[in-house]
């Protein structure tokens, strides 16, 4: 998805970006932010009012999973992300994979990823900077993965690159609590889900509650279905998965 402006980002443009007041306001609007989606929405605006970079993208890990596009500021940046993912290698992998800040000062002479640093120089892209979102004492999760882009060769200087760990800290956590947040709201969802199935199971078959769970357990389990689907397609159909 592409993300042109954010309502969240008002605030910011009637400031110098990297002033400790406009990084004490990103930490209010992203702890404040409802959802996943506009915390990485801020974070990507920011990054383009704070840092020498024409675009900027999220992507987030998932587990066992390719990693998710979660907010880009243009569609050339969906392009390098794709690129990555599809062929499991680039300096966003690695910045993933190692945990490291990964900077590419010119995609015309780089040589660690020739055939997507030629196919990205040719969408315009010359500077690439992708820092780690990492939480713990030690970075020891990833959370997922900042990039920086410009058209320019070499744009990102030393004080770039410290203002970008800057911001990848308070985004690793504004994350991370975002996405808490919502695993905890979807447990939540889950477990009244589950009960209300209950209920219907043990009022047509006559059955107590843990015979009624039992019940749904083994079709979420016969037909590998989320007990929550399971239940789900019971209220709507009231009838249980074939």
């Amino acid at each position: 998805m592409t993300h042109v402006w954010s309502p969240l980002m008002a605030d910011f443009e009637v400031a110098a970006p990297t002033s400790a007041d406009a990084f004490a306001r990103l930490a209010i609007e992203l702890h404040d932010a409802p959802s996943v989606e506009e915390t990485v929405d801020a974070v990507v605006q920011f990054a383009l009012q704070a840092l020498n970079c024409m675009y900027a993208g999220v992507t987030l890990s998932t587990r066992g999973q390719q990693p998710e596009v979660a907010a880009v500021t243009d569609p050339v940046v969906s392009d390098v992300y794709g690129l990555q993912i599809s062929s499991n290698s680039g300096p966003l992998i690695t910045a993933l994979r190692d945990r490291a800040t990964v900077l590419i000062r010119d995609t015309h002479t780089d040589d660690r990823w020739p055939i997507w640093a030629e196919k990205v120089a040719r969408l315009g892209v010359r500077s690439v900077l992708d820092v780690p979102l990492t939480t713990g004492e030690t970075g020891r999760a990833t959370v997922g993965v900042m990039g920086l882009y410009s058209a320019e060769p070499d744009a990102f200087s030393e004080d770039d690159e410290a203002i970008a760990h800057i911001l990848a800290r308070h985004a690793s956590v504004a994350v991370a609590s975002a996405r808490h947040e919502e695993t905890m709201s979807q447990a939540v969802d889950a477990r009244k889900l589950v009960g209300q199935a209950m209920g219907i199971l043990m009022e047509r078959f006559d059955v107590d509650g843990d015979r009624a769970f039992a019940i749904l357990k083994r079709y979420s389990q016969d037909t590998n279905t989320k007990l929550r689907d399971v239940a789900q397609q019971l209220i709507d159909t009231r009838k249980l998965p074939h």
